[in-house]
């Protein structure tokens, strides 16, 4: 985007939104009186409609494409489409970058052929990669026709990689000059820019064969001697990826650095592209949105307003999965119905072991799935690990299930029942601990996201386990 945009606090935009609801309303109440009246009435409602409609314009107007974002993810999708209507056509593109993908989708159902391709054709190659996957089918090859060539080869360039990789997210917008000029020449060189492309802290120096051979900052370019020359001056350490790297660790190489820009070259070092850190903060956001997700066992991220139907399909596998598994738990349970029913005091307190193992287990697998995402930890680390949870959930174990097995034995005024609880309490920790390490890395070893629907297989493991060992301890001690 040329102009300068600063997004809006959050609490700035809860009151724009606020504001956008009402004319929504107001709208709907003019529609409503119109159909019901006419004559002057139907004049005075008419006019009404277009005062409401033109606000709604100028409410628009005034916000950042992914304020207007926020608020089209935050309305219904029959409001989302009046908004969206109202939306200037030539900012549709960089809103469409901005919204989810379920959201994106609604929105460019509702558009015509012509008015997608007016709004995705001023785009930048790597933002038209980013949306060609949510376009019509009918829509591609007009668009690619409409590309120049060096246009074309770049979203070429950037489709051919996976999602996951540095390749589909590069830029191909970046400054670059050669290192036999001075610094002056440079400065020259950057005043014919109308502006320079966004998140530009360095510039990339080259030489004839578009090998990377150094950046130069723009704050060294100020501060040194104008007759210098760029190799002078330039850093020749670089950090730099190739296409095909992992766009997780470009990602923690960004915050691990504090990088603002960097190259990407080709396997013989030739410049091709670069990252941005904006880039980068969108992929940790959706990143850290996909494992929270997974963790519920949801495979994709929904439009909160989206049908029933589409939600259905987006949630009833891991449902499935889990009724299994609660089914299972309460199997469990059934095998102790004897002893509940000669001890009924069991049946109120079984919940507690279950709950507190699940809550400690939740915490050690958090920590471990982060440790994956981030490199930290791998499968060779397993046993280490799991030695150090032991020790954790042992101690842990022994604290709060001495003080809840005193508290029991108080109650019920019955010692071997406290002293039950607090066995208890001890190998529910432990078997947490054990489910909290092995769950994730069963699934690293498996090839398959150590978050998917972790939280599940925990709670069945934790709740069905803890049941066992309450209501066996319970049985083997207490009624015999």
């Amino acid at each position: 985007m040329s102009e300068v945009e600063t997004r809006k606090p959050q609490s700035r935009l809860q009151e724009q939104f606020a504001q956008i609801n009402d004319l929504l309303q107001r709208q709907r109440q003019a529609e409503e009186l119109l159909r019901r009246h006419g004559g002057e009435h139907k004049r005075a409602e008419s006019l009404m409609q277009r005062q409401n409609r033109a606000e709604l314009q100028r409410c628009l107007d005034g916000l950042h494409p992914a304020d207007i974002a926020y608020i089209l993810e935050a309305l219904p999708l029959e409001d989302r489409l009046v908004v969206w209507q109202r939306v200037k056509a030539d900012r549709d593109g960089d809103i469409l970058l901005e919204v989810s993908d379920a959201v994106r989708e609604s929105l460019i159902a509702d558009m015509d052929e012509g008015e997608i391709l007016a709004a995705i054709e001023p785009l930048d190659s790597d933002e038209l990669a980013d949306l060609v996957e949510d376009l019509p089918p009918e829509v591609l090859p007009e668009l690619m026709a409409s590309l120049d060539p060096q246009q074309r080869e770049q979203v070429q360039s950037a489709l051919s990689y996976d999602e996951d990789q540095v390749g589909a997210l590069m830029d191909f917008e970046m400054v670059t000059i050669r290192e036999d000029v001075t610094l002056e020449v440079v400065l020259r060189y950057l005043r014919r820019f109308d502006e320079l492309p966004e998140q530009t802290d360095k510039i990339f120096v080259i030489n004839q064969d578009s090998v990377l051979t150094g950046v130069l900052p723009l704050k060294w370019l100020v501060v040194n001697s104008p007759d210098k020359s760029v190799g002078d001056v330039m850093a020749r350490d670089v950090n730099t990826f190739l296409p095909t790297d992992d766009a997780d660790d470009a990602a923690q190489a960004f915050e691990r650095y504090d990088l603002i820009s960097a190259p990407v070259v080709d396997g013989e070092g030739r410049l091709i592209g670069r990252l941005t850190i904006d880039v980068m903060v969108d992929r940790i956001r959706e990143e850290s949105e996909s494992e929270a997700l997974g963790r519920a066992g949801l495979r994709q991220e929904e439009d909160i307003f989206s049908s029933v139907w589409a939600s259905v399909r987006n949630r009833w596998s891991w449902l499935a999965i889990n009724l299994v598994t609660a089914f299972l738990a309460s199997r469990v349970i059934g095998l102790f119905q004897g002893s509940i029913e000669k001890l009924v005091v069991l049946a109120t307190l079984m919940p507690i072991v279950a709950s507190i193992g699940g809550s400690s287990g939740n915490q050690t697998i958090i920590k471990i799935v982060r440790a994956i995402a981030t490199d930290q930890v791998g499968l060779s680390a397993i046993w280490r690990l799991l030695r150090k949870e032991l020790g954790v959930a042992f101690f842990n174990g022994l604290i709060w299930g001495g003080v809840i097995g005193c508290v029991v034995a108080l109650m019920y005024h019955d010692i071997p029942l406290g002293l039950v609880m607090t066995v208890a309490m001890v190998l529910e920790q432990m078997l947490a601990a054990v489910m909290g390490v092995g769950i994730p890395m069963m699934m690293l070893r498996l090839g398959r996201d150590p978050a998917m629907g972790s939280n599940i297989f925990l709670v069945f493991m934790t709740d069905s386990g803890g049941f066992f060992i309450f209501l066996g301890l319970a049985s083997i001690f207490l009624l015999h």
